[in-house]
């Protein structure tokens, strides 16, 4: 099985930001994640990402708030 898109969309919030989802139900956890997903939700505003939750290989569930 590969990963499969269960959600993708992005609300628009205001005329300057929006939030976005996006959703994979993957066949095993990304390590050190225990749960069957990958995703990222995100609400950007002028461009710029101002906050974003996300899970990768070697990072696992973690956010990133501005540049940090």
């Amino acid at each position: 099985m590969q990963a499969e898109v269960i959600q993708k969309e992005r609300f628009q919030v205001s005329e300057r930001g929006f939030v976005e989802i996006v959703i994979w139900a993957v066949p095993a956890p990304i390590p050190p994640s225990v749960h069957g997903y990958k995703y990222r939700l995100a609400y950007v505003l002028d461009g710029v990402c101002v906050v974003r939750f996300d899970n990768e290989r070697g990072k696992g569930d973690h956010y990133h708030r501005g540049s940090e």
